[in-house]
């Protein structure tokens, strides 16, 4: 046997072992793999219709809905950081978050009238305990629930804003996916230089949820940050 053959054989090898390497977890998980990790969100049973902006998906309109919501509450509660938090660093993160989510509700009830998606105009049981929390809060204990309840919220948000800008194809809800990235992760940012968020609980429940409740940033969760 030649020597190029031989050269030529461990090519062939070395292709075939890297294509199994490659396939393995594929055929070892199966398609429920990709599907848990994917972010989950709340079908209306509406299905996909069409718009000027282009195809409208269940997804799209939760997703316009769940920003919508978002600032019924994260307004308020950056607005009591703003005038009730004790260092100086809480008081810029509710700066951040009165700002970026005035923006994105202006933006997502523009959408919403847009596009025909009708949207909340009071937060969620869920959301009025969070704000409830907030209110009870004396003191000092005002600034830790706080970051921790935001940090928390905005946390979860991260898969179905990149699953919304990475597959819609409405223009309007991929711009406002989009912008909706940029404002979440400058949230994100502002609170965790407040100092006060435990990062060994972000993934526990929030406090003050009802038992029996489900989250999932995003599956059927009333919070998008």
């Amino acid at each position: 046997m030649s020597g190029r053959t031989i050269a030529t054989g461990l090519v062939v090898c070395a292709l075939v072992a890297t294509l199994a390497a490659l396939l393995l977890p594929v055929q070892l998980f199966g398609e429920n793999a990709s599907a848990q990790s994917a972010p989950a969100f709340d079908d209306d049973g509406g299905g996909t219709v069409s718009t000027r902006y282009g195809p409208l998906t269940a997804m799209d309109r939760d997703f316009v809905r769940k920003v919508r919501l978002a600032g019924l509450w994260e307004l308020p509660a950056g607005r009591q950081a703003q005038e009730r938090g004790r260092s100086k660093a809480v008081k810029t993160a509710g700066n951040h978050l009165v700002a970026g989510h005035t923006e994105l509700d202006r933006r997502a009830i523009e959408a919403g009238r847009a596009l025909g998606i009708q949207l909340s105009n009071q937060p969620s049981d869920q959301q009025q305990g969070w704000l409830a929390q907030l209110d009870a809060a004396q003191g000092a204990a005002f600034d830790p629930l706080f970051a921790q309840l935001l940090r928390r919220a905005h946390g979860k948000v991260f898969g179905l804003v990149a699953l919304v800008r990475a597959n819609s194809g409405n223009t309007m809800v991929r711009s406002l996916a989009s912008r909706t990235n940029s404002v979440v992760l400058d949230h994100i940012t502002v609170l965790e230089k407040t100092g006060f968020v435990d990062f060994g609980n972000l993934g526990a429940p929030a406090p003050g949820r009802r038992a029996g409740s489900t989250t999932s940033h995003i599956g059927r969760s009333e919070v998008i940050s």
